[in-house]
């Protein structure tokens, strides 16, 4: 019977639990393929790259599953606002508490059996899916590698079974502190808003002292470390809070203050709705907006450290390509390739590891070399005219060309007329600027490869072979970027969509008023979608700010934090967008739709 009971109540909140379960889903499936990625020891062992790769998956398990604790907490919090009118019905009538606790026991459990199951294949198709991806895209084929894996299934099984019963004897014990009349009147408390001049004064002041501290120790990360990171943690989350607690409230009033004088169409009520339950709301979208800053910057930091290969490819090397006595196949190569600027310096060889150099030869075209400052910053400069005061410059310049050897190579220079005398082996070094690394992937790839033919191993010193070596260690961070990114953004989804449609059906009886006076519906509409773009664009906002100061925390990994930075900001914009507009058409299906005209009628009567 209670069972039954159980089931009927979830069926009738069905919405409300589709909402919480695609959170869930989302998040176990994407735990498990990280763990999938992380754990596979035969598939990791393949390759020393995926090992890499694998710690970035672990990394980013783990702070999912700090995410996932406290969505799970706040949505179950939701969840127990909605039912608790329906539960205090049932003790009305004679049920106890402990048969209430154990109908939530049941309907909390079974949510998470159904996500568990469902997480879990989800997890395993993109397991499949995303091993494929990492291995082509690091050009490595694995046949060992099992996207269903038993100890990654044990663990994502255990973590969330665990937090799942948390969550139900947190339920347990807060329906054993209200009373029934609460939980009776509980959907029917307005919050009144009191706004305290100087506690405001003091709060805001605060906020913007935490946060101030939060980015000041981002931005100096390289001094701060990791305790900066840690105080940044705390003081931005507390500064958001409280930044919401203080700054919305005022801001929701004089704008409602404003429009009520101005009287133009519903603005005055729309802002009215917001400031209904402020204090709620203000919690809600500081969760959001930090739930914005983690999502958008997991997306940022993935594709940050993806587009920064080229630009650490060029830091690293000026030239594209290095050939010494190119063959006829690697000349064909470069004849398919489109060049910035090419240069070619003859040398005779007297010795195995002897090489001489025509001085004017090097002075008609001098060549381009990255070169270090003190403090470990590079620059590319062309190097001057040759002369004794530069020549260890020129050396490593050109001796970065030559493939390595045991032996050290000795380079000597000479003017033209000495030059022509040398009696020894001629031979040419061929440096290549194209007009677009990454566009020629391809054709620098294929040269590698001839070079390895020739040497026998592979040129360690190549811009190919060091773009290669950062491109998989970055396609780990793409990847782990976007499936946090998008399970945080599915958590904010949800956590809003709570927060919106809990109030959804008191919301009913003052749309049914605004409709009995005359106001059209398409006035209603224009007035929902108002208030939840709203809604939406504060935490956006501040969720931006966070992400946009918080990059700098990558300064000392990457090159360019910035660079190509519209992209995931492009990107998160589409995926908000999308949960905006979903967000706007269950809410007017709930408060406006022609079914609910009878509802409406009732609760006018009432």
């Amino acid at each position: 019977m209670i069972f039954k009971l159980a089931l009927s109540s979830m069926r009738s909140r069905l919405k409300d639990y589709i909402v919480l379960l695609l959170g869930l889903v989302m998040s176990i499936s994407i735990f498990y393929m990280f763990e999938t990625l992380a754990l596979n020891k035969a598939f990791i062992q393949e390759n020393a790259m995926i090992n890499a790769v694998g710690f970035v998956f672990q990394a980013g398990s783990i702070l999912l599953a700090i995410i996932t604790i406290a969505y799970v907490l706040y949505a179950n919090s939701f969840l127990f606002s909605l039912r608790q009118k329906e539960f205090g019905m049932y003790m009305t009538l004679g049920a106890k508490k402990r048969k209430i606790s154990l109908i939530m026991f049941i309907e909390t459990m079974f949510i998470g059996l159904i996500s568990l199951v469902i997480g879990i294949l989800l997890g395993t198709g993109l397991a499949s899916v995303i091993g494929k991806a990492l291995m082509n895209q690091l050009e490595f084929h694995s046949n060992t590698y099992a996207p269903f894996y038993l100890p990654s299934l044990i663990i994502t099984f255990v973590f969330f079974a665990i937090l799942f019963i948390l969550s139900a004897f947190t339920n347990i014990l807060q329906i054993s502190k209200v009373t029934v009349l609460s939980l009776v009147h509980g959907d029917a408390k307005a919050e009144k808003v009191i706004i305290r001049k100087k506690a405001v004064v003091v709060k805001a002041i605060l906020s913007i002292i935490l946060l101030v501290i939060g980015y000041y120790c981002m931005i100096r990360i390289e001094t701060t470390q990791y305790i900066g990171i840690i105080v940044a943690l705390f003081t931005i989350t507390f500064g958001t809070y409280l930044f919401f607690a203080t700054f919305l409230p005022l801001l929701i009033q004089k704008r409602r203050e404003k429009q009520i004088l101005k009287s133009k169409r519903l603005n005055s009520f729309t802002y009215a709705q917001l400031n209904f339950r402020i204090s709620q709301l203000t919690r809600v979208l500081a969760t959001v907006a930090m739930l914005i800053a983690l999502g958008m910057g997991a997306i940022a930091v993935g594709f940050a450290f993806q587009n920064n290969g080229p630009l650490l490819a060029d830091r690293m090397d000026p030239y594209d390509i290095k050939i010494v006595d190119p063959t006829v196949k690697e000349k064909q190569e470069t004849q398919n390739m489109t060049f910035k600027e090419e240069v070619t310096y003859h040398f005779k060889q007297k010795k195995q590891y002897f090489f001489i150099f025509n001085i004017e030869e090097l002075n008609q075209n001098p060549i381009l070399a990255q070169t270090y400052s003190k403090d470990g910053k590079g620059q590319t400069k062309r190097l001057k005219a040759f002369s004794n005061g530069n020549r260890s410059e020129w050396d490593t310049a050109i001796y970065s060309a030559f493939p390595p050897s045991e032996a050290e190579r000795n380079f000597q220079f000479v003017s033209a007329a000495d030059f022509s005398k040398v009696d020894g082996k001629s031979g040419a070094v061929y440096f290549g600027k194209t007009t677009g690394f990454v566009t020629h992937l391809e054709q620098l790839k294929k040269i590698d490869e001839l070079q390895h033919d020739r040497y026998g191993y592979n040129m360690a010193g190549s811009k190919y072979s060091a773009y290669k070596m950062y491109s998989s260690f970055a396609s780990g961070t793409v990847f782990m970027g976007f499936f946090l990114g998008f399970a945080f953004l599915t958590m904010m989804a949800s956590c809003l969509m709570f927060k919106i449609l809990t109030g959804a059906t008191q919301d009913i009886r003052r749309y049914a008023m605004l409709e009995k006076i005359g106001v059209r519906e398409r006035l209603l509409k224009q007035s929902i979608y108002k208030e939840m773009f709203l809604i939406f664009l504060f935490p956006c906002i501040i969720g931006f700010i966070h992400v946009a100061l918080g990059m700098k925390m990558f300064g000392f990994l990457l090159i360019n934090p910035y660079y190509h930075f519209y992209v995931p900001i492009l990107l998160f914009l589409g995926i908000y967008c999308m949960y905006y507009f979903i967000t706007v058409t269950l809410y007017k299906g709930i408060v406006i739709k022609k079914r609910n005209i009878k509802i409406r009628t009732r609760l006018e009567h009432n």
